[in-house]
């Protein structure tokens, strides 16, 4: 039997099941999306019917304003697609030392789109595209047909406004099936050399991801009769190295309705952060949710931040 992910690492420290100091706001803006991929947590689709609203928004501007330090991290779904994307740009402008806009890349290809690669740089976003693989077959297998074509397209027009040279442009690697990343390191050099030879492309840095065995990726797990076995080489891969490093540390994610959760992952699953009395902490909860030594909301999922060389939003804890 598995051992329950909070008490290993309970067993290295105490305070890694604590919260530690806000360092990231993640926004997720909805689960609407262009595409429909096979490993999304979230199951988007450009049917998602869940889309943050202008007062959400303005709430966590109000945030912002009061936490000048913040990271803002915004995300989905295809976060474009949501009405007051650019609103919450807009509004942040010099709010936060640094913000993140996760991408599909592909949604800059969509018609009325055109507009995306020009206000990313004119508002100093940080793009961090998803690009699972250099190979077509790879990304079309798990995007859907097409995706990597328009992936590259995208990639060229941000290449032509300065991203990946004066502008920071990140792609996101995760893997196609139930095995770990390989090596980042080993993974950044492969993906410069084939997007480089291939179609001069130029990026900043590879962040790998590894999947979580929730949302779509759970059910295909559970379709090949893979579902525990995936679990047992996650626990298995346990790296002590990442566990301290966790991004539910430093990290808040705020859900399309304003609660709060550790995670993007946790949000996925319906566990948000709550008070003594188990009341679901919101935006306006910020203070409280954000205290040091705070627990943080923990399951076997989990297992998928500390294996192998660790996984984060900003790629390996632990190369």
């Amino acid at each position: 039997m598995t051992t329950i992910f909070s008490d290993r690492l309970k067993n290295l420290d105490p305070s890694f099941t604590t919260f530690d100091s806000l360092e990231t706001l993640q926004v997720n803006l909805g689960n609407l999306c262009n595409l429909e991929c096979a490993h999304c947590h979230v199951a988007a689709s450009p049917s998602g019917e869940r889309s943050m609203g202008r007062e959400v928004a303005e709430r966590i501007v109000a945030v912002l304003e009061r936490k000048p330090g913040v990271t803002l991290d915004v995300t989905g779904g295809c976060p474009e697609m949501n009405p007051d994307f650019a609103f919450l740009i807009e509004a942040t402008d010099r709010l936060s030392p640094r913000r993140i806009v996760r991408s599909n890349l592909t949604i800059l290809t969509e018609t009325g789109m055109e507009w995306l690669p020009g206000f990313y740089r004119d508002h100093g976003l940080v793009v961090c595209g998803s690009l699972p693989c250099y190979s077509a077959d790879n990304v079309d297998k798990q995007r859907g047909s097409g995706v990597f074509g328009r992936s590259i397209t995208a990639l060229k027009r941000l290449n032509d406004l300065g991203y990946g040279t004066e502008l920071e442009l990140n792609l996101v690697y995760n893997p196609g099936g139930p095995f770990l990343p390989g090596p980042q390191r080993d993974l950044e050099a492969a993906y410069r050399k084939e997007l480089s030879e291939r179609f001069g492309i130029r990026f900043t840095s590879l962040f790998t991801i590894t999947n979580a065995p929730i949302g779509r990726f759970r059910d295909y797990l559970e379709k090949k009769g893979a579902y525990e076995a995936y679990l047992n080489l996650l626990a298995d891969r346990f790296n002590p190295e990442a566990a301290g490093a966790v991004m539910c540390r430093t990290m808040i994610s705020v859900d399309w309705q304003g609660l709060l959760y550790n995670c993007d992952f946790n949000q996925a699953l319906g566990l948000p952060i709550r008070d003594r009395d188990g009341r679901a902490l919101t935006i306006g909860d910020l203070e409280e949710a954000a205290q040091h030594g705070t627990e943080l909301v923990l399951g076997q999922h989990c297992y998928c931040c500390t294996a192998g060389e660790g996984s984060s939003c900003t790629g390996s804890l632990a190369a």
